[in-house]
């Protein structure tokens, strides 16, 4: 894609084919590559390159284990899985794929850590009361807004 410039509604809806049909091949497939066996992996999105000839897949295994692992596995395997895409997908040409670890699960992770936090929760707390004490009254009864 390029920088600055939102993809085409047609990119937009290659990237969800590739996807749908990634996430079926990876569910289906028996994988030589041992680090492939056994392994449950989310596709949570593909972003097609500008001419369709190229695509990046953001992959996550179940539960974050190895998630480097898995990605160059699924890059060395990229080959074969564009060899399979290219009997699930109707395109003039079979985008080559390059995978990426989805790092938003770990950040989302990070952030719900962080807002259960004792700490951010006394804060939370905190300035709830300092918003209440903006929109009281003189009184004290909340009219004052």
């Amino acid at each position: 894609m390029v920088a600055g410039k939102p993809p085409t509604q047609r990119q937009l809806r290659v990237g969800e084919e590739i996807r749908h049909a990634l996430a079926r091949l990876l569910a289906e497939e028996n994988f030589r590559d041992p680090v492939l066996r056994d392994v449950s992996i989310t596709v949570s999105e593909v972003v097609p390159g500008r001419d369709l000839k190229t695509a990046k897949a953001f992959v996550y295994p179940l539960g974050g284990r190895s998630a480097d692992e898995v990605t160059a596995a699924l890059n060395r395997a990229a080959p074969f899985l564009r060899g399979r895409l290219g009997r699930e997908v109707r395109l003039k040409f079979t985008p080559q794929l390059v995978f990426h670890a989805d790092r938003s699960y770990d950040t989302a992770s990070a952030v719900d850590a962080l807002l259960t936090d004792d700490r951010v929760a006394r804060d939370l707390a905190a300035g709830d009361l300092a918003a209440g004490d903006l929109t009281a009254g003189p009184d004290g009864t909340g009219d004052g807004a």
